[in-house]
């Protein structure tokens, strides 16, 4: 029967594949229902889920407030939509929350007798009109109780939905479920963002505030509908057909991260107001920090930097406080190191004593950085430089500013104090012993990151242009639903360690439209560094990077190296990386640990790449991907080593669409003997390099029509790796070697739909390799 079902309904849109649209029809209460626009933001999960679905797609959403199984149909509301209901079409229905109403008599339905009967009504005459029900179980009220458990507030209506879905072979999903593991797993706090939990003085139809724990927030609204989108998955019924998909490989629009919005009040503290002045002389520090004081102790708004020249000291932002900055205004940080206390952070994944971020925050809670204004770091009084980066004029002009060189006289500090910080091990690293009170001899070697925002959430950094960091530029940790957007970032390109943007063991984010020119890493992923970042535990996951561009740099997305919390569910598409010494760099060593893991990228163009358009490599040394003047970077003995925590891995990526024209490799994958790299896959790509591929270490690594367009006459390279399938190589010109393998383990390779043609010889074994070579065309 069920089969049977199956086939008349792929028949009917397969009849109906002209200019008909499938038809979904909504009923169900407010929790599905749609808001007018000044009910915002409170949002019906029916708003949302038209988006899941692709183009061919018409979703009418007929749910109402305050509706029950009985009063939906009393009402004539069932009665319209029967009308117009047509053979092939859906419903997905959904009540319950009315239904329980048992003083109310036009809504009251008993769940063992009305509500049953009403359901089944609502089935059977969906069925007599041709259409395709399903039935739905009531999504989750908010509460726990006072020991922070969840508290099921429906009774036998979910039971009885299922029931009845059972009993008339209806699909079903079980929102009920579902929702509750949502907010159970977000707990007592984090599950408020679903929901209506509004300050007040924010939204007009709510000028005191509103704590509603049944109807959904936008970002609610989203969650919920992904889970019915999910549900349709499940059933695998011939709507999984008509879900929206994505350019990630398996993956549907539903699936991707979710990100709830910063929102703050209008109320705006205009910097004036506190005494700031705006001379370049004046240190604004105390005013600036009164007013995110006083807007924060107001219940939140915008704080104002005008335009003008505001000199200041670290600030510390405050929750529910914008600092906006004024699109002619420029926030310059004092280039007076003593104005940086010692303060307890980290640095580089594990728990360090830094002199204090220009700009912090800890613990906060809905925060922005917002305007088209410049904020300054002055790093020029903090980073040290390297003689081989700069011209001999360049060169000689530092050195005569002052400071200080190393005994190689290769290396300029801004201070004898901190070259000092060179001289002992792990400075400043709380493991180490080091503490506030015994790093003042070496404090200007730690200079800080210019934006560190530590376990805060809801974060938004939109239009600034941030500038000449001390470090890393900026540094979230452990924050969860960070959004930044339009964001610039202009670091000198010799700098050391001035990264753009560095997530660290981060939930839920969105990085888009943004333009970094740095030193070192653009964009790059983290979560902790060796046995601290283990400890930890906490992956960077469920992060967006999309419409990117990043100069000059040492990658233009990075993962790694301190990814030893692992690293989940990455999403990068349409980004340039213009100069980057390496495109995408995935990094990592012995001593790690972690997982990186789902990684999705696609998209990606790059130019003038001096070191790998793609690169994953496991013996990362902490020294700059193309090696400077005077330097060597060694490849290391690959020597197998005992499996332990420390033991990284890097598995199940998917990568395709890429174009790089310049490259020395166009593709380096380079595991640990004790540990390969595992399921990766390349797919629709065309890199002009010197160097083709190069894999080493390696377990199901799939390129498939992949161009290498090379200047060497060996095109691709392979040692103890296996189950490597190269199907559509493309390349230009004749060459000497189309593929050497070699290795002390055996390895299997199948060749693919390749021209072999051109090639002087297809295959090389070195004498020790045992290898199994399939090709095919």
């Amino acid at each position: 029967m069920k089969n049977i079902l199956l086939y008349l309904c792929l028949s009917f849109f397969a009849f109906h594949s002209g200019e008909d649209k499938t038809r979904i029809f909504l009923i169900g209460d407010s929790t599905m229902a749609n808001k007018l626009p000044t009910d915002a933001p409170e949002t019906g999960w029916g708003m949302v889920l038209p988006q899941y679905f692709s183009e061919g797609v018409e979703v009418q959403n007929h749910a109402v407030n305050g509706r029950s199984t009985k009063s939906f149909r009393t009402e004539g509301r069932w009665g319209k939509v029967l009308e117009q209901m047509r053979p092939g079409d859906w419903v997905l229905i959904q009540f319950g929350h009315n239904d329980q109403k048992n003083t109310d008599t036009t809504r009251y339905a008993a769940p063992q007798t009305d509500y049953r009967k009403n359901l089944t009504r609502y089935v059977e005459e969906a069925r007599a009109k041709g259409g395709n029900p399903i039935l739905l179980t009531p999504v989750m009220r908010r509460k726990f109780d006072e020991n922070g458990k969840f508290v099921d507030q429906h009774g036998e209506y979910p039971q009885v939905v299922k029931e009845v879905a059972k009993a008339l072979r209806v699909p079903l999903i079980d929102m009920h479920a579902k929702s509750r593991e949502v907010i159970g797993k977000m707990g007592v706090e984090g599950s408020k963002r679903l929901f209506m939990h509004l300050p007040g003085k924010m939204y007009t139809k709510f000028p005191e505030g509103k704590i509603d724990d049944t109807h959904f927030s936008q970002y609610g609204a989203s969650v919920m509908a992904s889970l019915a989108a999910a549900g349709i998955k499940e059933m695998g019924n011939p709507l999984l057909g008509l879900l929206k998909t994505t350019r990630f490989a398996d993956k549907f629009e539903y699936e991707l991260p979710k990100i709830a919005p910063a929102v703050f009040r209008k109320d705006t503290f205009n910097i004036l107001r506190y005494g700031a002045k705006s001379d370049g002389i004046t240190l604004n520090t105390t005013a600036i920090n009164q007013a995110i004081t006083l807007a924060n102790e107001a219940g939140g708004g915008v704080v104002l930097i005008p335009n003008g020249f505001w000199l200041t000291g670290p600030i510390v932002l405050k929750s529910n406080v914008n600092l906006h900055i004024a699109k002619s205004a420029l926030l310059q940080f004092s280039n007076k190191r003593e104005d940086y206390p010692l303060v307890k952070t980290t640095w580089e994944g594990q728990d360090a004593i830094r002199c204090q971020a220009p700009i912090s925050a800890v613990e906060a809670q809905n925060i922005a950085i917002t305007g088209q204004g410049m904020v300054d770091g002055a790093g020029q009084v903090w980073r040290q430089v390297k003689k081989e980066k700069l011209t001999e004029a360049q060169w000689k002009k530092l050195v005569a500013s002052g400071g200080v060189l190393d005994e190689e006289k290769r290396t300029w500090y801004p201070s004898q104090n901190s070259l000092n910080g060179v001289k002992i091990q792990k400075p400043g690293i709380i493991s180490a012993g080091f503490n506030l009170n015994n790093c003042n001899e070496f404090k200007d070697f730690l200079r800080p990151n210019m934006v560190s925002l530590s376990r805060c959430k809801q974060v938004l950094l939109e239009g600034i242009t941030f500038q000449n960091s001390p470090a890393w530029t900026i540094h979230p940790l452990l924050c969860e639903h960070i959004t930044l957007r339009n964001v610039i970032v202009r670091n000198p390109w010799y700098g050391q360690n001035n990264d753009a943007l560095d997530l660290e063991s981060c939930r839920n984010g969105l990085v888009e439209g943004c333009s970094f020119d740095t030193g070192d890493d653009g964009i790059c992923i983290k979560s902790g560094r060796d046995a601290e970042g283990r400890k930890r535990g906490i992956p960077t996951e469920n992060i967006i990077v999309r419409n990117c561009t990043v100069f000059h740099g040492h990658g233009g997305f990075v993962i790694g190296s301190e990814m030893s919390g692992g690293v989940r569910n990455l999403f990068v598409s349409d980004c340039n990386f213009l100069g980057t010494d390496v495109g995408l760099r995935f990094k990592t060593a012995r001593g790690r640990g972690g997982i990186v893991e789902n990684i999705y990228v696609s998209d990606i163009n790059m130019t003038n790449i001096p070191g790998e358009a793609i690169l994953f490599d496991m013996y990362y040394m902490a020294k700059d991907p193309v090696a400077l003047n005077g330097e060597k970077n060694v490849l290391p003995e690959m020597k197998a080593e005992p499996l332990g925590e420390g033991t990284p891995q890097f598995r199940n990526f998917h990568i395709k669409n890429i174009v790089c024209q310049g490259a020395a490799t166009g593709i380096l994958i380079r595991g640990l003997p004790e540990m390969p790299i595992r399921n990766i896959s390349i797919e629709n790509a065309n890199l002009s390099c010197t160097e083709g591929l190069v894999c080493v270490e390696a377990e199901n690594i799939q390129l498939k029509n992949i161009g290498l367009f090379t200047e060497e006459k060996r095109l691709m390279q392979v040692q103890n790796s296996k189950q490597v399938t190269l199907d559509g190589i493309r390349y230009q010109g004749p060459i000497d070697l189309l593929l050497h393998i070699s290795g002390q383990r055996s390895a299997d390779v199948r060749l693919l739909n390749t021209d072999l043609k051109q090639a002087k010889k297809e295959v090389e074994l070195a004498t020790e390799v045992s290898a199994k070579v399939y090709n095919r065309k």
